[in-house]
């Protein structure tokens, strides 16, 4: 029996610290009425991550689900894209480009 379509988002995954939840941006482009010019728009979803595989900078795709918490109404369904970057290079480039007037 057909229950209607799936909600389906594809976004990345901004944080992982909580407990078989993380928190995805899914960034989607609209046009603004009046000036026609395209908008960036950014929401933010807390989705269930069973297995706590999904780390910080991956591509995943969430799809709606019966309420889990009071926030928590997606699940992850699959990683779409690993994040390919190390914790410790990103910080050796945030601190190489400075900042520091000389």
């Amino acid at each position: 029996m057909e229950r209607g379509k799936v909600r389906s988002r594809v976004g990345v995954v901004t944080s992982d610290k909580m407990n078989k939840t993380v928190v995805v941006d899914v960034v989607r482009i609209k046009r603004h009425s009046g000036y026609i010019k395209p908008l960036k728009t950014t929401s933010r979803f807390k989705a269930h991550d069973e297995r706590n595989e999904c780390r910080v900078g991956d591509t995943v795709l969430i799809v709606g689900t019966r309420p889990l918490s009071k926030t928590k109404k997606w699940r992850v369904s699959k990683i779409v894209e690993r994040a390919n970057i190390v914790e410790g290079e990103i910080i050796d480039q945030v601190s190489g480009e400075g900042g520091e007037k000389q």
